[in-house]
């Protein structure tokens, strides 16, 4: 018995063919105009999850690149974001951890989130330069972490694929400068975006 199930591909297009369990709270989208399909697609519970952290880490990444708003006011915000999308995705992703007996996953990941915000706030507070220089290579550490031991958890290998794209991003930041946010913040929510559209290798 091998490691990884070598017989589907990492990622592919989603199948039909769904676990009862995945039914529950499906979203089905189908656009069309007449007969003309544009979009079809069905998002599980742990899709919409990745869905709402994309949607929540676009405007803080665009707002920490180029909007001139006072950085305590962008900490307090995005903490209570981070939050909120925190306990949506441990309320939407419990049964998917639980049928795969790895419930502390969403601990783990809880756990990331509190120490980003943590560090952040008090970085930000109290002017430490350290973090607030390193605050993009911090959080793809953190998801590059998360993204890690998910992985191997569930013997994803498009998660471990997923955690090496961010560490290899926090080795690109050096070259990009000021845009920085810009490069972390579609990275991070690119990624998210991949997961939630396409089916990926697990348990």
């Amino acid at each position: 018995m091998t490691f990884f199930n070598y017989s589907v591909p990492p990622l592919r297009r989603k199948q039909a063919t769904l676990d009862i369990h995945d039914i529950e709270g499906l979203w089905l989208v189908n656009w069309q105009i007449g007969s003309f399909r544009l979009y079809s697609n069905f998002y599980t519970r742990i899709d919409q999850a990745f869905l709402v952290w994309s949607l929540l880490l676009i405007p803080m990444f665009i707002t920490a690149q180029f909007l001139p708003v006072d950085w305590s006011l962008q900490a307090t915000l995005w903490s209570v974001l981070s939050f909120i999308g925190t306990i949506v995705m441990m309320s939407w992703s419990h049964y998917w951890v639980k049928r795969r007996q790895v419930e502390w996953l969403l601990y783990l990941w809880a756990a990331l989130m509190l120490v980003g915000i943590i560090l952040t706030d008090l970085g930000i507070s109290f002017g430490w330069g350290e973090i607030l220089l390193n605050l993009c290579p911090l959080w793809l550490g953190l998801s590059a972490t998360g993204y890690l031991c998910t992985g191997l958890a569930v013997r994803s290998r498009t998660l471990l694929i997923t955690g090496a794209v961010h560490l290899l991003g926090i080795y690109i930041l050096r070259f990009i400068g000021e845009w920085q946010f810009l490069a972390t913040g579609a990275l991070m929510a690119f990624c998210l975006l991949l997961l939630a559209e396409f089916e990926w290798d697990h348990l």
